[in-house]
């Protein structure tokens, strides 16, 4: 079977009216898809023949798709300490208070904020991301449980929903993160930032100029700076060094700057772009006219970069999707089957020489225990202060079968011993190794249904893993490319010819609408 006859095969399922919950939200995706991007329309189809793969090798329940756990809305995200800023900035940018500001800490939960109907901002629980597929937060109780026992039910002293009616949000989900010097949850929030880390198209990370001694929060830089320059997406970091204007009044203003610098620097930041803010409404009064000059231009050039930057992430957001499913795709290639493949092996190799062990244990002592009864046709044996007698030729038949039956029930507690020994080395490693979020459950889930009872254990191939799932997972990543060139197509056009219009895979028009022309509310 080629490539093109797995396209029209699976293409043809795509097409299927799925009843299911999860067939009607890819239905509904794909319906507001197919108005905003025909090539975003396209990837959700790669996801379903990414899902088919993951089926076979049993990565997820069928109720479950690689597509859903991909936020289709641009995200940004504000990380940062408490009192740097955070809120007023969002507040500036939405023109409108839905953040409490403040010196202290005014609010200890994740804000995710997206466009709202209603022209009355709402506050909603946490229950609502919780609960919601369409959001980046669906079922974060459960990772949350995974890190603090008994913390995944007070889901909502972690998260609410905000919803406002400001135009520069409709499309965009915008995040703002409580400030996480410490505190109590301090480990589970830095689970979830860097849950929504890696979602997001852009994360802005603020520091309070009004504290020159960066050296005092060592650990907040290490996660804020540290842990992100060597990601392959570090470039949309911006660090905000906010309420500059404080420092208007100091000495030497720049040694201020200089000195954030140097501790970024110590924490290896090469990459991402530094910035000088302050709010205008909130400003510290500046004597010096050509200080305040200086101070103001460089603010509103900070400003206009950093808005346009927001803006982009429409943009960025599509080629982000396209690279979540290219990296799955690899994934499943070069590390998902891999890892369960060399499980396996361990697996066996445990199974069998248990095995072994138990298999010569039972046929010494069967053997012993059937001479030394005299069980065996045609075989004598005289007990001391006993007469000579002769075994009834069934009984050794009995034994044989019995010594099956208990050869039989030691082989497969063997089996789910090793392989729970195996599964707990092969977490540890998963979890200690740079992986997509969400890779060692999808592994973990494959190994178990790769040691069942009815699994072979001589077959080290993952079930599933064969020359049809290989060649399907080869199509998705040459679509990958295809869908590349097809946004390239509608941003860029190197011959400056007029109306380039590009053809993703499938023969999709690269013309589709403006994003400031699509209905992009989250649906």
């Amino acid at each position: 079977m080629d490539a093109r006859a797995i396209g029209n095969e699976d293409s043809a399922i795509n097409t299927l009216e799925d009843p299911s919950p999860l067939g009607v939200r890819l239905k509904k995706l794909e319906e507001h898809l197919a108005d905003e991007n025909p090539v975003l329309l396209e990837v959700v189809k790669s996801f379903r023949m990414l899902d088919r793969v993951a089926y076979s090798l049993n990565l997820l329940g069928q109720d479950e798709s690689f597509a859903t756990s991909v936020p289709w809305w641009p995200m940004i995200s504000v990380l940062g300490t408490f009192s740097s800023g955070k809120s007023t900035f969002i507040n500036s940018y939405l023109g409108t208070r839905i953040q409490t500001s403040g010196n202290q800490a005014v609010d200890d939960k994740f804000s995710v904020i997206c466009f709202g109907r209603d022209p009355e901002a709402r506050v909603l629980p946490g229950l609502a991301l919780d609960a919601d597929p369409r959001f980046p937060f669906y079922q974060i109780s459960y990772d949350i449980e995974q890190v603090t026992g008994g913390e995944g039910r007070r889901v909502d002293a972690y998260l609410q929903l905000k919803t406002c009616r400001a135009e520069v949000l409709r499309g965009k989900i915008l995040i703002d993160s409580p400030g996480f010097d410490a505190d109590e949850q301090r480990t589970s929030t830095l689970r979830i930032t860097d849950h929504i880390i890696s979602l997001s198209d852009l994360v802005l990370v603020f520091f309070d100029a009004r504290h020159p001694e960066p050296g005092a929060m060592q650990d907040t830089l290490e996660h804020l700076v540290g842990k992100t320059i060597t990601r392959p997406d570090s470039n949309k970091f911006l660090y905000i060094l906010n309420q500059i204007d404080n420092t208007a009044r100091e000495d030497n203003p720049e040694e201020v700057f200089a000195a954030w610098q140097r501790a970024l620097a110590q924490k290896g930041l090469t990459a991402g772009k530094f910035y000088r803010i302050y709010d205008a409404g909130a400003a510290v009064p500046i004597a010096d006219e050509n200080l305040r000059q200086r101070f103001e231009s460089k603010r509103d050039a900070d400003m206009t970069e950093i808005r346009d930057r927001m803006q982009q992430v429409e943009v960025e957001r599509a080629y982000r999707i396209v690279g979540v499913l290219e990296k799955l795709a690899r994934s499943i290639e070069a590390d998902y089957a891999p890892s369960i493949t060399q499980a396996k092996r361990e697996w066996r190799q445990g199974v069998l020489w248990s095995d072994a062990g138990a298999l010569g244990l039972a046929i010494v002592v069967t053997l012993s225990a059937s001479i030394y009864g005299g069980y065996w046709t045609g075989l004598t044996f005289t007990m001391p202060g006993q007469e000579t007698f002769l075994a009834h030729p069934w009984l050794g038949w009995v034994v044989s079968i019995v010594g099956l039956g208990v050869l039989g029930y030691l082989h497969f507690s063997v089996r789910k011993l090793v392989a729970r020994i195996v599964r707990q080395r092969l977490r540890k490693r998963m979890e200690s190794a740079e992986h997509l979020p969400g890779a060692a459950e999808h592994v973990l889930r494959g190994f178990e249904h790769n040691t069942r009872y009815w699994s072979p254990v001589l077959w080290t191939a993952p079930i599933g893993w064969n020359a049809l799932t290989r060649r399907r997972v080869t199509k998705v990543l040459g679509d990958a490319n295809g869908y590349v060139q097809a946004l390239n197509d509608q941003f860029a056009n190197p011959s400056g010819t007029p109306d380039n219009v590009g053809a993703g895979p499938g023969g999709v028009s690269g013309e589709v609408p403006s994003f400031a022309e699509a209905d992009r509310t989250p649906a």
